[in-house]
């Protein structure tokens, strides 16, 4: 369930996204913000200007929430974020042991309003070669 408190920090993820237009970069910002309720993190998209296909906003903020954080306190932390994180950003966020996100646009609201910003698919292939890939994993997970 959303609040008026959560209203309020997802109105500032939106100003950060207005603000980096404003900086000729995409329009998505984010903010993470411990169990009180304090501000401890905010950020923009830089793909363009950094030429980084990783300098989305949430991603930023998770990586430093893994590096600066620890578990507990991050597992305290909400991330406010001007749209729904793509699949790259979602995966760092759940590795980043943040507790909890709250977004303005959906994935399919934002490609409403920008069909070019829809996703393509990449064909995949596998699984395949089980047991020489598993050998790596069960080195690292099974020393002997």
């Amino acid at each position: 369930m959303i609040t008026t408190a959560d209203e309020a920090l997802l109105r500032r993820a939106i100003a950060i996204a207005a603000r980096a237009v404003e900086l000729g970069d995409a329009p998505y910002g984010s903010l993470l913000a411990g169990p009180d309720g304090a501000i401890l993190t905010e950020a923009h998209n830089t793909v363009q200007r950094d030429n980084d296909i990783a300098a989305h906003p949430e991603l930023k903020l998770a990586r430093w929430a893994a590096r600066e954080l620890d578990t507990g306190t991050a597992a305290g932390t909400t991330m406010y974020t001007s749209c729904q994180p793509c699949g790259m950003c979602g995966g760092g966020i759940v590795r980043s042991g943040i507790g909890r996100v709250v977004y303005a646009l959906s994935t399919e609201q934002l490609v409403e309003l920008n069909p070019s910003g829809a996703w393509p698919t990449v064909p995949q292939d596998g699984p395949a070669l089980f047991d020489e890939a598993r050998a790596p994993i069960d080195a690292y997970y099974s020393p002997s």
